[in-house]
């Protein structure tokens, strides 16, 4: 394809099974839409405590001190609070 252009295409497949450009533009609408609608999980994911500190909080709650449980849920309702999903 050249400059993005769909007639200048070079189909490698049987002609009954190629996609017309509006069909094409409708897929990268869709592609488009899904990737715009899960940004918040790309936003938080690095925001995130460590799954080490979870391991080390789910240690000291299973022996009963729940201090750094808390702080790892705290951690992860701010980083949702602050990248929120969309309705």
């Amino acid at each position: 394809m050249v400059n993005d252009d769909y007639s200048t295409i070079i189909w490698h497949v049987e002609p009954n099974v190629i996609p017309t450009q509006a069909e094409i533009d409708a897929e990268i609408a869709r592609l488009q839409a899904e990737y715009e609608s899960t940004a918040y999980q790309r936003d938080r994911q690095p925001e995130y405590p460590s799954l080490a500190t979870f391991a080390d909080a789910y240690y000291w709650a299973q022996k009963g001190d729940n201090t750094k449980m808390d702080e790892y849920v705290a951690s992860c309702d701010a980083v949702k609070a602050k990248y929120p999903k969309p309705e």
